[in-house]
């Protein structure tokens, strides 16, 4: 056996043991000794794939097609064009995707119907809908393309288009059918017998459209999977930035926020060294979340800026540092444009919440009820508990604003609960807190104060420093009227009238920046969160 020949066994060795860096190198060495055949250098391919180099990987795939072409396997050469064609569409290389996707047609053409690259050769189709909002139709090709990998004993493509199916039905809005596919396709590709890419994406994409549906539990389930299919790689950098940005968002929401900040530091450095922007610019996203939390707001509004660069819609995170900063108006304006591009449901998921509570704060409540009507709409009671709480917690939160105490706490309590369930310290929180402010516009100060201290330790345990101070200061200030100067009794008489801010300074002869901040004042000392909320402790305490 000469040196090449043993430099090729220990390299097909390795890359059946998924060491791809020894794998790399000692088919590269096998390689310049004497020229790879087609699925060697498949395999050496896939190695630089899995090292993050889309370069490499694109420029073997080029080199296995024409191998496999020169000795006549026309199958072969087909899929290596169908996945040089993917890849180069992913690099937004477009003209070069659409030739090497035309010439695997080609080649289908002479190699028979009835193989799983014509399953293949319709996900393009699926993504082409899928770009053009049509997700139920995307959902079809996929269904298509996996009920041929099933007839045909083609593992990869059946896992590969099911979990896309799943995928697109969720972005359609059908969660429950979408995330049974999702955990069908997860169950294949955990049992290690797809290719390394296909489990890769297979995992990446599960995970991902868990997370878009609100499946926390699943998301944690198969982030965990796919974190420990990362690790057994040590070389691997494809997938693991993508991975790490999973792990951040599970840290996020069980209030680890320190170690999520860590995780998005890493998946950014592994998606930028793969070259996926789109992973990091999540990355950033992500971090820019924690910033806002914790009350960091430069910060955080780097991170959208960066976040956005990479492609990544910034909002509604965006939206809601602008509102804890102050500025309403541009806050309502960011998230309404943001609505206004939305083109599937998990976007609108993500949004209408955010709409919902810029909208209270901004006392447009005919808006924020609309906005609660539309995301009614969109989820029902048999969608995963996160969606049903978030739900819940959005009506409670208007019942409030509107003075309506005693209709927000049976919504608000069935949020807590599952937020509790679900182990989201955050959003426990901020439930108990609203919990607390219907207690007290039911003048029932005890169970106000106890509401407000759970939901004000367990801001102060995560850092969240802007919800902690906004606590502090229903907690420690007084609520009767000695509280409220001469003026802000004033404007709390016009408030309660029904007049505007603009109206209010007009007639007092102030700005409209100073009734805005006699406003706000009186607002934090009666404890409560909305213009109504206020006309209602006012009338009910005998204030005006």
């Amino acid at each position: 056996m000469g040196a090449s020949d043993e430099e090729l066994r220990r390299g097909r060795e390795r890359y059946a043991e998924r060491a791809w860096a020894d794998a790399d190198d000692m088919l590269s060495r096998a390689d310049a000794q004497h020229e790879l055949g087609g699925d060697d250098l498949e395999r050496l391919a896939t190695a630089a794939y899995m090292l993050g180099d889309g370069d490499r990987y694109l420029s073997l795939l080029e080199r296995a097609h024409a191998a496999h072409l020169s000795h006549g396997d026309r199958a072969s050469a087909l899929r290596c064009a169908f996945w040089a064609g993917l890849q180069s569409a992913q690099r937004g290389d477009m003209a070069h995707a659409s030739g090497w996707l035309s010439r695997a047609e080609r080649l289908l053409d002479h190699t028979g119907d009835d193989r799983p690259a014509r399953g293949y050769l319709l996900l393009p189709r699926m993504f082409e809908l899928e770009a053009a909002g049509r997700l139920e139709a995307a959902a079809s090709v996929a269904a298509q393309a996996a009920a041929i990998g099933e007839r045909l004993g083609d593992r990869d493509l059946f896992a590969l288009a099911l979990h896309a199916q799943g995928h697109m039905l969720v972005g359609a809005g059908r969660m429950a059918e979408g995330v049974r596919l999702l955990d069908e396709a997860m169950l294949v590709a955990a049992r290690g017998d797809l290719s390394p890419i296909i489990t890769g994406l297979v995992y990446c994409g599960v995970v991902l459209a868990c997370r878009q549906a609100h499946e926390l539990r699943r998301a944690r389930e198969w982030t965990a999977a796919l974190s420990h299919w990362c690790e057994e790689q040590p070389d691997l950098v494809a997938f693991s930035g993508r991975c790490l940005v999973h792990r951040a968002e599970i840290k996020q929401l069980e209030g680890a926020w320190e170690e999520a900040l860590s995780e998005t530091r890493r998946a950014e450095e592994r998606s930028l060294a793969a070259g996926n922007e789109v992973s990091a610019g999540e990355a950033r996203y992500r971090r820019a979340e924690i910033h806002r939390l914790r009350g960091e707001y430069d910060a955080a509004e780097q991170g959208y800026r960066e976040a956005s660069l990479l492609g990544r819609e910034p909002q509604p995170g965006m939206a809601l540092w602008r509102l804890g900063r102050g500025e309403t108006a541009a806050a309502t304006a960011a998230v309404k444009r943001a609505l206004a591009g939305a083109s599937d449901v998990a976007s609108c998921l993500e949004l209408w919440p955010a709409a919902i509570e810029i909208a209270i704060a901004a006392g447009e409540f005919d808006e924020a009820h609309a906005a609660a009507d539309e995301l009614a709409r969109l989820i029902s009671p048999d969608d995963p508990p996160a969606l049903v709480a978030t739900l819940s917690h959005a009506r409670g939160a208007l019942a409030l604003a509107v003075g309506e105490s005693g209709s927000a706490l049976a919504p608000l309590r069935q949020a807590a609960e599952t937020w509790k369930e679900l182990h989201a310290p955050y959003e426990l929180g901020r439930a108990r807190e609203l919990i607390g402010l219907a207690c007290r516009g039911l003048a029932d100060e005890d169970g106000a104060r106890l509401e407000l201290d759970a939901a004000l330790q367990a801001f102060d345990r995560l850092g969240a420093k802007p919800d902690r101070a906004r606590i502090v200061a229903l907690v420690k200030r007084s609520t009767d009227d000695n509280a409220l100067t001469a003026r802000e009794r004033e404007v709390l008489r016009m408030v309660a009238r029904g007049q505007t801010n603009r109206a209010i300074a007009e007639e007092l002869v102030l700005s409209e920046r100073t009734v805005d901040r006699h406003v706000s004042n009186i607002l934090a000392k009666l404890g409560v969160p909305s213009r109504a909320a206020a006309t209602a402790y006012a009338y009910e305490h005998r204030l005006l």
